[in-house]
């Protein structure tokens, strides 16, 4: 339901396991205040995947999910430790992952690499995430040599040409260079290279250039700030925008969105469930954050956006840090419930 002057957004909220429903929940806080301040409704469902779905509906993707997501204009998403997450992805042809690195100034000690290395550092991945090896005929078997497994790496030409479009006008929106991870030495039947600079003809102000996966990773921890946009599979991008975290300083400060064709999203952090410190009231929300400031930019709430990206800057500028920043010296350790209390109160000052 849309009005011009008090527009209503449905979100589904799935937390998910392990640190899940602590960092969703956080975020839905934020989002509802935001929206009061910015004079738009949000109207939040809860839904289930994984295991807390396999236990109540006996489906690690039940159709209840599904049902609450039909019509919905984005799901905010927790983590799950095994199941559902593939099969959401899958089903909603979230094959478009985007996922931006970029450092905060009072963090620029927290990076794993010298501060005059990160300064300014701001790269957006983008990630094929429906296909590939993920997706591929997988199982295992045995022979007269024993037993084995097998995973397969399958890509269609027009799977790769599609995350190309989307990757050649995010670079031509930003500094012009798009970098394409690829293994074509070892993977030659898998012609990313090729593909994506058929496609860039339609756009001749973007630099393309292929790299290796390996040089790339090694390029991302030597000199990040060359970088721009990097195109990756699912596999690659996987593991390529872990490398962020070490960059700024930590997993939990990255979000990402998945959209699909209609733009229609999944947001996310791209931490894991964090087993090992669920339930402790100390998970670090930002990484959820700034998946919601992502949703919020494709629905065109600027201002919303911004208010969040602002009120994160202040309070982290006071030298207040969830645990997994290490605080150090005149830093402040809190927990969950009292960051998302400094950040209400900042929001709430413009």
């Amino acid at each position: 339901m849309r009005s011009i002057d008090n527009p209503i957004y449905r979100i589904v909220a799935i937390p998910g396991e392990g640190i899940g429903p602590e960092v969703v929940e956080a975020a839905v806080r934020i989002l509802q205040q935001v929206a009061k301040l910015e004079g738009f409704t949000i109207q939040v469902n809860y839904a289930w995947l994984g295991v807390t779905a396999l236990e109540k509906f006996g489906s690690y993707f039940p159709q209840a999910t599904i049902e609450l997501c039909n019509g919905a204009d984005g799901i905010l998403f927790g983590a799950v430790t095994q199941g559902g997450l593939l099969e959401l992805r899958k089903h909603y042809d979230f094959f478009c992952n985007l996922r931006p690195i970029r450092i905060i100034d009072s963090l620029l000690h927290k990076s794993s690499l010298r501060p005059e290395k990160v300064q300014g550092l701001d790269i957006l991945i983008i990630r094929e995430l429906v296909s590939g090896i993920y997706f591929g005929h997988a199982g295992r078997s045995q022979d007269e040599t024993g037993e084995y497994g097998y995973h397969t790496m399958i890509y269609y030409d027009q799977e790769i040409r599609r995350i190309a479009r989307q990757a050649l006008q995010k670079a031509q929106q930003r500094r012009g260079l798009l970098t394409i991870a690829h293994k074509e030495n070892a993977l030659p039947h898998l012609p990313w290279t090729r593909l994506v600079q058929e496609e860039a003809r339609e756009f001749p102000g973007v630099i393309v250039e292929p790299m290796l996966v390996d040089n790339l990773a090694m390029q991302m921890v030597i000199n990040p700030q060359r970088f721009d946009v990097i195109l990756a599979g699912n596999l690659f991008g996987d593991i390529l925008s872990d490398i962020g975290g070490a960059l700024v300083g930590s997993l939990g400060l990255l979000g990402s969105a998945s959209l699909n064709a209609d733009g229609f999203g999944l947001y996310e952090a791209i931490h894991g469930t964090a087993p090992d410190i669920a339930g402790q009231g100390i998970a670090n929300p930002l990484g959820t954050l700034g998946a919601c400031v992502l949703m919020l930019e494709q629905w065109g709430e600027m201002g919303a956006a911004q208010r969040i990206t602002t009120a994160q800057e202040r309070v982290l500028a006071q030298g207040y840090r969830t645990a997994d920043l290490s605080p150090q010296g005149v830093e402040k350790l809190v927990n969950t419930e009292t960051l998302i209390k400094l950040l209400l109160a900042e929001i709430t000052k413009d």
